[in-house]
């Protein structure tokens, strides 16, 4: 019992020492003397101890990009050596029925590879820094550390690691569940939050088959898509990044989105919902934009109503006129306008250099007024198929027909044909004609709705061309009037000229004869 005592006394002033001396270590040293003094002791570790420490981090040393290596390590770690592990932490799976567990921070755990053990370490780094209004922030950095005899070097590097990031990979494809991914405002970038994008999961159901369009024109852009998924080593020997863009164009309601989740859907693509009036500046478009991920699509809709993206670019000449202008509005503009994000800042981002650092990536622009855009940013090689969503015709009625009330010919189909041809009406509105409203409405009650309903379409349609007519003949005829007399007008005024400038000749030559 004594001795027990005497122990614990013992190990009780052995930690009270350590402590004080690592506490005057800190207090009182320098940094950089602490740095230095930390390095040779490393040394003197590596030279006394056989073991060998690699580290693997979760993002590039430059902090720009997600390591892909630490993403497959820590699939192979959750899905071989975790339920060894004593701390774990559970996730959701692909399909939500089940956990996927993996590494605890600060867990550590054992592999054997051709019966060589090895051991890895989950690892995490808090920093802390305080911020230019005197709020501390932290940060954390996760890594992997990957520990081994140093005989078996050689056979780790060349042939174990080789290993442990393909089958973390192939772990990846399979376990992947598609994002929907949305840009988070960057006073939200830190690990500990959302990071640059917030995600969920993305289950739209929509589909080509179920897409209200011609089905000529869903096949051609079916084999585009196609080709390009298998274009990696097509794109490299042209010499193009393995990238392609896509402008869908049309009025409001023609599908541009639903477009989008079809797209998705057919190549199993996560999709990047980019806004950019979030976006502080160029440099912040590219951070972003080298976050996400192959095998995506990056989407920015509506980009007529995006920034000041829109217009056509001034000729050195326009910009100087405007300068002043832009001087005196600048002051109110600044304290307005929280985005910097230029168009030439856009173009570079998504067809510059930057734009080869991921690669298997589509990029959609959605507008409902092109001529609205500059010709730059829509132009081939960066987006390359324009695909126009037009009206609701016949053919992409009869694939609404079949989604909403599962029939393929009516009586009604001849007129409803005609109709449409004649009428602008968007497939949303159509989409919404046909959906039954009660239980006891059946395809009848729905395809007579929707003959009345554009028929109702048509006669509006109609009566607004001829007040749109009867207004422009109005102005016409205004405008006819108002040259009529300013005609007039003028010929009045070169008739009281005229007699002004005779009655001036006159006057002179009477002057001239009473003088002789």
């Amino acid at each position: 019992m004594l001795e027990t005592v005497a122990i614990w006394g013992i190990t009780a002033k052995s930690v009270s020492s350590v402590m004080l001396i690592w506490a005057v270590y800190s207090q009182y040293i320098p940094r950089h003397v602490r740095s230095q003094m930390e390095i040779y002791f490393y040394k003197l570790l590596g030279w006394l101890s056989f073991y060998v420490h690699i580290k693997f981090t979760e993002h590039t040393e430059e902090g720009l990009k997600r390591s892909e290596n630490y993403n497959a390590i820590r699939n192979y770690l959750s899905t071989n050596t975790a339920a060894r592990a004593q701390r774990l932490k559970a996730n959701e799976s692909k399909n939500s029925k089940s956990l996927v567990l993996s590494m605890d921070d600060h867990e550590e755990v054992e592999d054997v590879f051709n019966g060589v053990k090895v051991k890895w370490y989950s690892n995490v780094k808090v920093t802390e820094t305080q911020s230019n209004y005197g709020r501390n922030n932290s940060y954390e950095r996760r890594f992997f550390t990957l520990t081994f005899h140093r005989r078996h070097r050689g056979m780790i590097i060349d042939t174990y690691i080789t290993h442990v990031l393909r089958e973390g990979k192939a772990i990846g494809v399979r376990n992947r569940e598609r994002k929907l991914y949305t840009n988070n405002s960057s006073s939200e970038w830190y690990p500990w939050m959302s990071g640059k994008w917030s995600n969920v999961p993305f289950h739209h159901p929509a589909t080509f088959e179920t897409l209200a369009m011609d089905p000529e024109k869903k096949e051609r852009i079916k084999k585009d898509l196609v080709k390009f998924s298998k274009g990696k080593d097509y794109y490299k020997k042209v010499g193009k990044a393995w990238k392609r863009g896509y402008l869908l164009f049309g009025p409001p309601g023609t599908g541009k989105s639903t477009m989008i989740s079809a797209i998705a859907n057919f190549l199993d693509y996560d999709v990047y919902d980019l806004e950019l009036t979030t976006v502080k500046d160029n440099s912040e478009l590219k951070k972003l934009l080298l976050e996400t991920q192959a095998k995506s699509i990056v989407v920015i809709e509506d980009i007529d109503c995006s920034l000041d993206l829109t217009g056509q670019r001034k000729t050195k000449k326009e910009e100087d006129e405007e300068e002043d202008k832009e001087k005196k509005k600048e002051k109110k503009k600044e304290d307005e306008k929280k985005s910097k994000v230029t168009l030439s800042g856009l173009l570079n981002s998504i067809d510059g250099l930057w734009s080869a650092c991921s690669d298997e990536k589509i990029i959609i622009f959605t507008t409902n007024f092109v001529d609205k855009l500059d010709p730059a940013l829509i132009r081939r090689g960066r987006m390359d198929n324009h695909i126009e969503m037009s009206y609701c015709r016949f053919e992409a009625f009869k694939v609404l027909a079949k989604n909403f009330l599962e029939i393929e010919s009516h009586e009604l189909y001849g007129e409803i044909e005609r109709l449409l041809e004649e009428t602008d009406m968007s497939p949303a509105d159509v989409a919404e004609t046909l959906m039954p409203k009660s239980d006891e409405e059946d395809a009848d009650v729905c395809i007579k709705r929707l003959v009345k309903t554009v028929e109702e379409e048509k006669a509006k349609a109609k009566k607004l061309a001829e007040e749109e007519e009867k207004s422009k003949a109005e102005k016409e005829e205004k405008r006819k009037k108002k040259k009529k007399e300013e005609e007039a007008d003028n010929k009045k005024t070169e008739e009281d000229e005229k007699k002004v400038k005779g009655s001036k000749v006159n006057g002179d030559l009477s002057e001239k004869n009473g003088t002789n």
